[in-house]
């Protein structure tokens, strides 16, 4: 069975930094591509990052391209997103993903139960 555990949310102010983690147990962790989706209040669930199972490939969206970083250690089945410059706009509920073994920075499978970023103006 398939479980996904992100942490590191919490309230930072704006142009402040955090770092996300999500460990990820019940396959091979190594061989599938990771990524990372908000939510915000209101709004559609939308893609942050993704990562290919060796780390060699990402993606990101344009919001947060030279801001966030997402990398991840298969040694430790975790994925990491670091976020700097945080803006009041990404405040919302951060949702690790675990999709296919083919890359698409899109497609997951499984979710974990998110974890809340507010950033304060």
């Amino acid at each position: 069975q398939v479980q996904l555990v992100e942490s590191g949310g919490g309230l930072v102010q704006a142009g402040g930094s955090l770092r996300l983690s999500c460990v990820a147990t019940g396959r091979t962790f190594r061989i599938y591509t990771m990524g990372w989706f908000r939510q915000a209040p209101g709004k559609e669930r939308e893609f942050v990052a993704a990562i290919t199972g060796s780390g060699g490939s990402t993606s990101y969206a344009d919001s947060v391209k030279g801001r966030f970083t997402i990398s991840r250690d298969n040694a430790k089945n975790t994925v990491y997103l670091r976020m700097n410059s945080l803006k009041p706009e990404d405040t919302a509920v951060y949702y690790c993903g675990q999709g296919a073994t083919v890359w698409d920075p899109y497609r997951y499978d499984y979710w974990g139960q998110g974890t809340q970023v507010t950033v304060s103006s």
